[in-house]
């Protein structure tokens, strides 16, 4: 893994713009509380914020995955605008080794169902309840630095069932004031690269400001970091000379 992990965050930031109660909460957008909390990290550095409405590519073309060792993803009202040359793109990245975070509603992303091959639906419920996140991988580097659980005092409640594939790592669980349970911290792998969904977040609550929350997102992007290696490769070649001499059948 490299000494500094190179971050892009991808923020759809439509709510931001149209509705007040969501600016007055974040008035950097979402982005920008994610780069101003994961920039005063050891290790992180910040290639750039990107949104939706940005040009060119939602502001991810090429050059920009290509300095990206971790991509944070946070969408929400507007996931079917994003163009699917760049979900194709960001999906190639991951195989070739480029960490992904998923955020929140980015599970309807189209980028995380594709990884994910299935619906990634769930339960949810906007009530402003308690949420108390345990650790249930102890010794894991995503939840390096945190006790037995935290707490946030007023989330969106996202309940089971999750319809993901079953993670490699399951590392948090959620417990919800109303009574409800969530696979709230899932790893993968997909080809060369690593997988993390994080469920806490909300446009209308200030959850990205929360030291726990900044502090799984921080380490979940040096876990997940581009390593290095041999290139990934999408080649199924057909192979006329073996490896060993194979006799003719009489």
């Amino acid at each position: 893994m490299p000494k500094t992990v190179r971050v892009t965050i991808w923020n759809e930031g439509r709510h931001e713009k149209s509705h007040a109660e969501v600016a007055k909460v974040y008035p950097k957008g979402i982005h920008g509380a994610l780069a101003d909390g994961l920039s005063k990290q050891p290790g992180l550095k910040i290639v750039k914020t990107a949104t939706l409405d940005e040009d060119p590519e939602h502001g991810l073309p090429e050059a920009v995955l290509a300095r990206t060792d971790v991509l944070t993803w946070w969408g929400h009202m507007a996931h079917h605008e994003v163009s699917d040359v760049v979900v194709d793109r960001v999906h190639k990245h991951v195989l070739e080794g480029m960490g992904l975070i998923v955020l929140h509603s980015g599970h309807y992303s189209k980028i995380f169902r594709k990884l994910m091959g299935t619906g990634c639906g769930l339960k949810w419920r906007e009530a402003a309840e308690q949420e108390r996140l345990w650790v249930v991988r102890p010794g894991h580097p995503i939840v390096d630095g945190l006790g037995e659980y935290f707490e946030l005092p007023h989330t969106e409640m996202y309940g089971e069932y999750f319809d993901i594939p079953q993670p490699d790592e399951l590392v948090l669980i959620s417990w919800f004031e109303g009574g409800d349970v969530f696979r709230s911290g899932c790893c993968w792998e997909r080809g060369k690269g690593k997988v993390f969904y994080f469920r806490p977040g909300h446009e209308t609550f200030p959850i990205y400001y929360d030291a726990n929350v900044l502090k799984v997102i921080g380490n979940a992007c040096r876990w997940a970091a581009r390593g290095v290696g041999g290139a990934y490769s999408l080649e199924c070649p057909n192979v006329t000379v073996p490896l060993n001499p194979i006799p003719k059948c009489k």
